[in-house]
């Protein structure tokens, strides 16, 4: 019989040496030891474990094996993540593995001054760490000869890939990717990263774009026995946490989950104040707006207390990180920006306020807890309101029954196509009329059916046609051309903000209705948790001034960000909150009171056995269908002659007609399943789709149409028994 191989003997010696003395591990981690053989074997793979699982270090050490196995030379491995931040908290730990085989890892993003990127493109790098977005720009460059550059490329490791993959900006990575392959000449082994979610097998493919079912590839995800990511406290178990005091801010013990309402941003600022002194405390919110009144109270209450949000400068949030890693007795409150793998030092406490959208969300930012020998993963969620509570007790109720979201590409990513077919005539200067799709493999959207938008880019001057080749035209130039066509790799459109500062110092960026609106008294802004004095406004540059004050400023932020809705799934975990089912967790007295009152006033509204449609005396008819935003949009699209005239609707339920009867309903919705049809879009959205300008008006609108629409719960809804339901208080 054979021995069974040590896998630590399957890496390069060096590497093992270093394993074993350097970082003192006796052995690898479960994902470590599955990762070797199949990417020593030249494998795509996706890397499947919760936060702090060890994913780095399990596709870095059996690829630089492999480097040296192989003899590749140049730049070798890429290594891509969709944040700065990460890239940046990563480099140290991936240079020095590779420093341990005497080869290098340098990276290469916005922020990275011009004098290092020379450095690096006269002295390539093994690994080279990005963003998607620096990539396109390096083969768009006039100034990077991407062919010789990139000529020793085997591997694309791709972290945080389900971040990548739930929106545009994973179609923009497998399009760059394809491109990349096709200059480099052969295929390119395709690594992902991944969090625990519902469909990896279904994101491998995703990931391996047009060499899907043509390449060996597996998921590589052993069973890790990690209690946090499941529940274990007992149903209908509560604990008290009233008004704080000395005797009541005694932390509840380790590895719980816990669920409390607390009405206010500034009740939850005293509850966080109270709890947990002494301890390092992470808070997750769902708005930067948030973040800031949160963080403002918290320091008028005497908390150490760091902010990290988007529109805080790369300074500002490099400070706090910083200062919140080395500290103890602390708080940072964050949006998902604090979500990923950034390393902010060992962590006590995650804090919750209101819900994220997502149990993958939720899965990520507990897994920032329980590092520690000795210490298990917790999250506190603390309600700012009844709807925040129900979302909460939702996520929570639908995690216990081990469900994960699958993640889902957007469909129809038609302006993506368009931009990149202006990105590729920037690095080929001319592509062949006939022959553009070979870039892509015909993966997908890139295939044949993107023909009408290369025929409207042509007609509306994007691209100019001579010879049977397309290259830039006057129109792209116009709209693309400003610095070098750097809006061109930006794959979202960011909404327009000033720039604040405190003398030289950038604090951040602002909403400007926040500079324009009428107010009475001075004006004040809240950035970076304190309040600010207006003193000048720089209309031209689009900068303000400022100065301190004590407090008085208000924080705002608009823009075109993704609509925060509630899937179907999580809505009908929301209906049966209210049908009497309790999440696992510990649930405080006002968190119990407060459930107790939503059930008594969703009463009519709910049932077991499929939806209700209620009518009360004022005429108010409405359809409860508890199935999320998307669903009830193509049910009103599909249902016009049930609609109310100015019908709304939201993830809950559909307003519809005062005089509906139960014959008419039957005589609509008799043949609806059949033959539905897509949420209405109002074209000014189209404003907020990046590239939307270069598709035909309608394909750009088809587009959204499709993203806004859930037809498979829709087709669920009507295929449930409806009661028609005139509730006691009409």
């Amino acid at each position: 019989m054979k021995e069974p191989v040590d896998v630590l003997d399957l890496l390069d010696p060096v590497l093992g040496h270093h394993i074993v003395n350097s970082l003192g591990w006796r052995t690898l981690r479960p994902l470590q030891e599955a990762a070797v053989e199949p990417l020593l074997g030249g494998e795509d793979a996706v890397l499947l474990a919760p936060t702090a699982g060890g994913k780095t270090e399990a596709a870095a050490f059996p690829l630089l094996t492999r480097m040296n196995q192989q003899g590749w030379k140049g730049t070798s491995v890429l290594y891509v993540c969709p944040l700065k931040a990460l890239l940046n908290n990563l480099h140290p730990r991936l240079r020095t593995y590779a420093d341990w085989l005497g080869r290098t890892a340098e990276l290469w993003h916005g922020d990275i001054t011009t004098t290092r990127r020379r450095r690096i493109l006269t002295q390539r790098p093994d690994i080279l760490l990005t963003t998607p977005e620096s990539l396109e720009s390096m083969l768009v460059s006039t100034h990077v000869d991407h062919r010789a550059f990139f000529s020793g490329l085997h591997t694309v490791v791709v972290d945080e890939v389900h971040a990548f993959a739930g929106d545009d900006r994973g179609w923009h990575l497998l399009a760059v990717l394809e491109r990349l392959s096709r200059v480099v000449g052969r295929p390119l082994q395709r690594v992902g990263l991944s969090a625990t979610i519902g469909n990896p097998d279904e994101l491998l493919g995703w990931l391996q774009g047009s060499g899907q079912g043509r390449r060996s590839a597996r998921v590589v995800a052993p069973h890790l026995d990690d209690e946090a990511l499941r529940p274990s406290v007992a149903t209908g178990q509560e604990r008290s946490v009233d008004p704080p005091t000395e005797d009541a801010a005694t932390p509840p013990p380790p590895g719980e989950l816990e669920l409390d309402y607390v009405g206010s941003v500034a009740n939850a600022a005293t509850v966080i104040a109270a709890l947990h002194r002494g301890e390092k405390r992470l808070v997750f919110c769902e708005s930067r707006r948030t973040v800031e009144e949160l963080g403002e109270q918290l320091r008028l209450k005497g908390v150490t207390v760091f902010l990290s949000h988007a529109s805080l400068s790369v300074d500002e949030r490099r400070r706090a990180e910083e200062a919140f890693a080395e500290g103890r007795d602390c708080v940072i409150v964050s949006t998902s920006t604090l979500e990923l793998g950034i390393d902010v030092g060992d962590l006590d406490r995650v804090i919750q306020i209101d819900a994220p959208s997502t149990v993958a969300s939720f899965l990520q930012r507990l897994g920032r807890t329980g590092r520690r020998p000795g210490t298990i993963r917790n999250c506190l969620f603390l309600a700012l309101g009844d709807e925040g509570l129900l979302s909460a007790a939702a996520l929570l109720l639908q995690w216990s029954r081990g469900w994960v979201e699958p993640v889902v590409a957007p469909p129809e990513p038609r302006h993506l196509v368009a931009q990149q077919l202006l990105a590729l005539c920037l690095q080929e200067h001319r592509v062949g009329e006939n022959v553009w799709q070979e870039w892509w493999g015909g993966m997908g959207p890139f295939g044949v059916g993107a023909a009408p938008v290369v025929r409207h880019l042509v007609e509306q001057g994007y691209l100019d046609r001579d010879g049977g080749l397309l290259f830039i035209g006057p129109e792209a130039e116009r709209r693309y051309g400003h610095r070098h066509f750097m809006n061109l790799t930006a794959t979202f459109t960011a909404p327009p903000e000033f720039t604040v500062l405190s003398g030289r110092t950038e604090i951040g960026r602002t909403d400007p209705d926040l500079l324009t609106e009428e107010i009475v008294g001075p004006r004040k802004l809240l950035l970076a948790g304190r309040s600010w004095l207006v003193t000048y406004i720089d209309w031209s540059r689009r900068r303000c001034f400022v100065e301190p004050v004590d407090e008085g400023g208000r924080a705002r932020w608009n823009g075109f960000g993704a609509e925060r809705v509630r899937s179907f799934t999580l809505a009908r975990a929301a209906r049966d909150v209210l049908l009497g089912q309790n999440p696992p967790v510990r649930l405080t007295g006002r968190a119990s009171s407060r459930l107790t009152e939503a059930r008594d006033r969703y009463l009519d509204t709910v049932h077991p056995g499929g939806t209700v449609i209620t009518r009360l005396a004022d005429g108010d008819v409405r359809w409860w269908t508890w199935a999320g935003h998307r669903a009830n949009a193509t049910l009103a699209a599909s249902l016009p002659y049930a609609m109310a005239p100015h019908g709304r609707f939201d993830d809950q339920c559909i307003r519809l007609r005062e005089d509906l009867t139960p014959a008419g309903w039957k005589s609509v919705t008799a043949d609806a399943a059949s033959a539905l049809c897509l949420p209405e879009v109002d074209g000014r959205a189209v404003r907020g789709l990046k590239f939307g300008e270069a598709l035909p008006p309608r394909l750009a609108v088809a587009t959204l149409a499709a993203r806004a629409a859930d037809e498979e719960g829709a087709r669920t809804v009507l295929t449930e028994p409806v009661r028609f339901v005139v509730p006691a208080t009409s």
